[in-house]
């Protein structure tokens, strides 16, 4: 037969599943009642529970008794119980907490954090340092209700401090109806970004048998493992809805945006419109085909003159390149056709361009242009002169038509 420690013991152990805090000191309490004289030190022995724990148990069941409704309903432990909390612990902290972060989001050089990452730890590091010991969560939870939250960066700086930027896309969108109602072809220009070309990684990812993913390099340089650099000129056609992509391997100039859309105009151009005689040219204001770059015009020249079209030129303005519709309708497309792919040659450059496609139904043609292309070619003042350039009486500098002049 068991003793009274034994039976104590042994019914802790088959109740303790379904014990908490609560209900392990008001069993407890049960136990020492019904012992009598002893029955504290009786059940201490048997279960390890401390004396304190079990007269508060005991103390609760007879409150229980005379209310006849449990006065901790709802509760693990009786109001007031455990550890007060840390704001009330350090009044200070929350004060401290705000000091130390505010500063780094006003751009305070003074601030200990203003040149490292703001990070829950790093935070608890520096007000522990000051006196608020802390830990990493509670200072989670508090930057919460100080109305903060983890965020990126937001891309949203893109030229608006420009007075006349929304008076040129509205000139844009103009001038580019009038040209389609007129049945004339509207192109949108642009260079994608360069590519290195070789086993080098691609943003992305592509399905493949678990555990065989492609072996790519791990760094990105030139060497002499690497082909070299795919420099893709886009040409959008906007009302057809078609794209064409020169794969240059040298320099991005003006001389390479206009033979791009010399290519363009033979392979696809001419026999899409087979009666035109003018060209909307939507581009942006920098780069290989920008508003200042002589170079761009000069060339733009000899191709009017060649094909004896009216060129229009209308540039975005600055800083607004991602409105252009090349950006959007052909190069992000291109982008998604080759994620996880790397660019091994320059033919799986072209290959992987000319075989992107939309359920939309956009189509691309590539090509590769080997020529070199130099940088930094001047245009001698006299040549720029004899331009058949005509400016617009809106932003001359943004929109202006080149005549053929032979």
């Amino acid at each position: 037969m068991l003793d009274l420690v034994q039976l104590v013991r042994k019914v802790f152990r088959l109740m303790a599943p379904a014990l908490d805090e609560q209900s392990t000191r008001l069993l407890a309490g049960a136990f020492a009642i019904a012992l009598g004289d002893g029955g504290v030190t009786t059940v201490t022995e048997a279960t390890g529970i401390r004396h304190k724990r079990i007269v508060a148990g005991r103390r609760d069941l007879r409150e229980l008794a005379k209310s006849r409704a449990s006065p901790l309903r709802g509760r693990i432990r009786r109001p007031g119980a455990g550890r007060k909390p840390i704001e009330e612990q350090d009044p200070e902290l929350l004060k401290a907490m705000d000091a130390l972060i505010e500063p780094t989001t006003r751009g305070d050089p003074e601030s200990p954090l203003r040149w490292t990452t703001k990070s829950v730890r790093r935070l608890a590091e520096e007000l522990t340092a000051k006196g608020h010991p802390v830990g990493h969560s509670t200072v989670a939870s508090w930057l919460h209700a100080l109305g903060y939250s983890l965020q990126a960066n937001s891309k949203r700086i893109e030229g608006t401090e420009h007075p006349d930027r929304d008076v040129q896309f509205q000139h844009i969108n103009r001038r580019t109806k009038a040209t389609q109602r007129a049945g004339q072809p509207v192109i949108s220009v642009d260079t994608k970004k360069k590519e290195l070309v070789g086993p080098f990684a691609n943003k992305g990812r592509e399905w493949h048998p678990v555990g065989e993913p492609v072996a790519v390099r791990v760094h990105d340089f030139l060497d002499d493992r690497a082909v070299g650099k795919a420099v893709p000129y886009g040409v959008y056609d906007v009302g057809r809805d078609e794209g064409f992509v020169n794969v240059g391997t040298s320099a991005d100039t003006g001389e390479f945006a206009v033979a791009s859309i010399r290519a363009w105009w033979k392979t696809m151009g001419r026999t899409a419109y087979p009666s035109a005689d003018r060209l909307y040219i939507v581009a942006d204001s920098g780069g290989s085909n920008g508003a200042r770059n002589t170079l761009w015009k000069t060339e733009l020249q000899s191709f009017a003159n060649q094909t004896g079209l009216q060129i229009e030129v209308s540039h975005m303005p600055p800083g607004t390149s991602k409105w252009n519709k090349i950006e959007h309708r052909l190069f992000s497309h291109i982008s998604m056709n080759w994620r996880g792919k790397p660019l091994e040659n320059y033919d799986a450059v072209v290959n992987l361009i000319g075989a992107t496609k939309t359920r939309t139904g956009l189509r691309v043609r590539a090509k590769l242009d080997a020529q070199t292309y130099e940088r930094g070619v001047k245009v001698p003042r006299e040549v720029v002169r004899r331009l058949a350039i005509r400016k617009h009486r809106f932003h001359g500098d943004w929109n202006y038509v080149i005549r053929p002049n032979r």
